[in-house]
């Protein structure tokens, strides 16, 4: 005789989970109780919003599936904005939630929530299992979702009842397929065939390479296209990696916070091949103008999102390395025109990024100096705000899965626990936590979990003493009103030494390097609270309406 809570173990351990991150309730001591001499390892948040996070850290690092736990009520409440962040950036997350017996549900018992009808509009699927007979099979059923398609994260809620339960036969293998799902994988071959008289007789292509690039494996096959057709390539933030930071096709990251020749290129090319990729408003700007030029081709596995913000020339539904694959085997080695070429070198040599030199601690020089030091040998995760778009505009991501940041929610708070997850993920890189100090305050609980588990992430702290990116918008279009975004100084170091993390504050460009080089020899966890220019503004930056062309910050060489 087996419990359902044996049963959900024993499926976590068959699909493979190693590690699940979770913090322990009534309704989830069943769980828990089976964890406790389990072979898969567990890890106690402080907060179970952060369980959310490092089970979605865990996932963008790995490419594997994240799991965590939770109990119910408030529990499962906390998860939630955990859940939305995975949903929004298509990370494969199964969160599991204690529930109330299922004579209860419906009753306001004590911690009862209705979490499947809270999380539905941000989860690939929610399960509610009300019979311990199904839970081996949705446990099956949940990973193949979650992890297939268009990924996310997929919710199942366990009653009470439901764990304790115990039964004779366990249908582990008996999984219950849901009424229409399934994802096209394989690309409409005459698409495909359109697709490469397209980008044979374009004279100004230009690559534009989202998140589903990386998803999907397909960043060696990106490479290849560009360099077989010697074409340009740009990204998304969550596209960054994708393609070397330092190949000289690629052009950086588009959009409000893009490189200037990023943003120029899309706005003169004839052809925009835009590659898992979803047109999101911080990467267009006012859509009308947005390749205005351009013959537009948009491959993406999920349908929903072709035509959805532009209109598509020509749509190509379905994996991007099966299309990306078929596009390098049916073109012929080309070469795009010497006038592209040489517009495109033009922009890059005349806008390149000025900044510093002027004595003060500039993050730019920071993000830079950590790049040179760690090159591509690293996991860099951020929080939300101007320190993540620094990072995005001066590291140097030379490989996918390097970094790890919440681009269509925009999280603060999500990147220490996600830093947590990555760590876990893949535990033989430095993990390195690129922070505000507005955003590590949102989850600095987990100071405590780090010192815990001795979780070996270096926390690198932007310390402007402002709600950075609020205050910049509140400069540039409030006349300087800085409402209630000032904060007050606070002593990171020394509350990073109460939880038994080793720190220091830097506050001149000299201390920089050497603050970096003990931080990375330290043997576990490390934070360094960097005192920056107060009011550094993050440049290029596209105001809200405008076309991504229309740049302010943009300095001429």
């Amino acid at each position: 005789m087996k419990s359902g809570a044996r049963i959900l173990v024993e499926s976590l351990h068959r699909q493979g989970v190693s590690t699940i991150f979770g913090y322990p309730g009534a309704a989830v001591l069943p769980i828990y109780d089976e964890l406790y001499s389990s072979p898969v390892r567990h890890i106690l948040v402080r907060h179970e919003q952060a369980a959310a996070h490092a089970a979605d850290g865990y996932a963008r690092a790995s490419g594997q599936t994240g799991v965590c736990l939770a109990t119910s009520g408030p529990g499962a409440c906390n998860l939630v904005t955990g859940i939305a962040t995975a949903y929004m950036d298509s990370s494969p997350v199964i969160a599991i939630t204690g529930q109330v017996a299922t004579h209860l549900i419906g009753n306001d018992a004590f911690q009862e929530a209705d979490i499947t009808g809270i999380t539905m509009p941000v989860t690939k699927h929610s399960y509610l299992v009300k019979r311990t007979e199904d839970l081996g099979g949705v446990i099956m059923e949940a990973f193949h979702i979650a992890g297939s398609g268009r990924k996310g994260p997929v919710l199942v809620d366990i009653p009470k009842d439901v764990s304790m339960n115990r039964i004779s036969h366990d249908p582990s293998g008996d999984a219950i397929h849901p009424r229409g799902y399934s994802p096209t994988v394989n690309a409409n071959r005459r698409q495909i065939t359109r697709a490469v008289d397209m980008i044979a007789n374009a004279e100004r292509p230009l690559i534009y390479a989202g998140g589903g690039v990386i998803a999907s494996g397909a960043s060696g096959e990106l490479l290849q296209l560009a360099e077989l057709m010697m074409i340009p390539v740009t990204s998304t933030l969550m596209g960054l990696g994708c393609i070397p930071g330092d190949h000289p096709l690629n052009l950086g990251m588009l959009g409000m916070h893009g490189t200037a020749q990023a943003n120029y290129a899309v706005t003169g090319c004839d052809l925009l091949i835009a590659i898992g990729a979803r047109f999101d408003d911080r990467v267009t700007g006012k859509i009308e103008a947005f390749a205005p030029r351009a013959q537009v081709i948009h491959v993406d596995i999920d349908p929903a999102e072709i035509g959805k913000n532009r209109e598509a020339h020509l749509p190509v539904v379905g994996d991007c390395r099966d299309v990306l694959l078929h596009l390098c085997s049916h073109l012929q080695k080309g070469k795009t025109g010497d006038s592209w070429q040489q517009t495109i070198a033009g922009w890059k040599q005349q806008y390149r990024p000025v900044y510093g030199g002027d004595g003060f601690l500039h993050p730019q020089d920071i993000i830079r100096a950590i790049s040179d030091m760690l090159g591509g040998n690293s996991v860099i995760v951020t929080e939300v705000g101007q320190h993540q778009m620094w990072t995005a505009q001066h590291y140097c991501f030379r490989s996918p899965r390097q970094l790890i940041t919440s681009g269509g929610l925009g999280t603060m708070g999500f990147g220490l626990p996600a830093a947590m997850g990555a760590h876990y993920a893949r535990p033989e890189v430095p993990v390195i936590d690129i922070s505000g100090d507005g955003s590590l305050q949102m989850n600095i609980q987990e100071f405590g979990t780090i010192a815990q588990y001795n979780i070996p992430v270096k926390i690198m702290v932007m310390n402007n003493m402002f709600l950075g990116m609020v205050r910049q918008w509140q400069e540039l279009f409030h006349d300087r009103r800085y409402s209630f975004t000032e904060l007050p100084p606070v002593d990171f170091v020394r509350i990073a030494e109460a939880y038994g993390i080793g720190g220091m504050k830097v506050e001149s460009c000299d201390e920089v390097v050497p603050a970096v080089e003990t931080a990375l020899s330290t043997d576990g966890p490390f934070l360094i609270d960097f005192r920056i220019e107060r009011e550094e503004n993050v440049f290029p930056m596209v105001p809200a309406g405008a076309a991504v062309n229309e740049m302010m910050g943009v300095r001429r060489q």
